[in-house]
């Protein structure tokens, strides 16, 4: 990889790591599990949190909002996707599927930003402040979904003017199609870096040597 990533200024985004997404027994792992289990998203994002904590790097929990009782309800324009997360009751607050994987819980030099509503991490969140306030410049993107949260929490921290890497096999969708929009047709239009985890914490070692 061409680019170096200097642990004073890089951030991991960790995107949505909750029970309901990546445990068996969650509300949407069984629409997820085919391409999660062809990615080895789990070894995947355990390797590329665990590296950027072995280097010193921020890992930033991108938590979605825990659905609870009202929430959506008497909005004006609720989106597709939450009005499924009110009908399945996806990531409800005060339950396990609300909970986060437990292989990615919140360390002493972690940080955790306030929940989004929609599906960009930035939205009407603190997550460029907190950024901002470590001195980040690039942003590695990991987690859930490939061409949701994480497509549009890319996007809008390229608006934003940070260097974005998206991490192919540290994420998955519903499908290959999803996948392949995600990371070939919509990435490259906003993406500093399209990467791999091999290829990532290659680069994360080599910047702190």
């Amino acid at each position: 990889m061409s680019v170096t990533y200097d642990p004073r200024h890089t951030a991991v985004l960790l995107v949505d790591p909750y029970n309901d997404f990546l445990s068996e027994g969650g509300k949407v792992w069984p629409r997820l599990r085919t391409m999660a289990e062809e990615t080895r998203l789990l070894d995947h994002l355990r390797a590329v949190v665990g590296s950027a904590r072995e280097n010193g790097m921020p890992v930033v929990f991108v938590p979605h909002r825990r659905w609870q009782p009202g929430d959506y309800e008497t909005w004006a324009f609720p989106n597709p996707t939450q009005l499924g997360i009110m009908e399945r009751q996806s990531f409800a607050r005060g339950t396990w599927g609300g909970e986060f994987h437990p292989d990615f819980q919140p360390q002493p030099n972690d940080i955790v930003v306030a929940e989004h509503w929609a599906q960009s991490g930035f939205a009407n969140t603190d997550l460029d402040l907190r950024l901002k306030q470590h001195g980040i410049t690039h942003v590695v993107l990991i987690g859930l979904l490939a061409n949701t949260c994480i497509e549009s929490t890319g996007r809008f921290a390229m608006e934003l003017g940070y260097h974005v890497t998206l991490v192919r096999d540290a994420t998955a969708a519903f499908l290959p199609e999803m996948m392949h929009a995600a990371h070939e047709l919509n990435g490259p239009t906003y993406a500093h870096a399209i990467t791999t985890t091999d290829e990532l914490t290659v680069a994360f070692k080599e910047a702190r040597s």
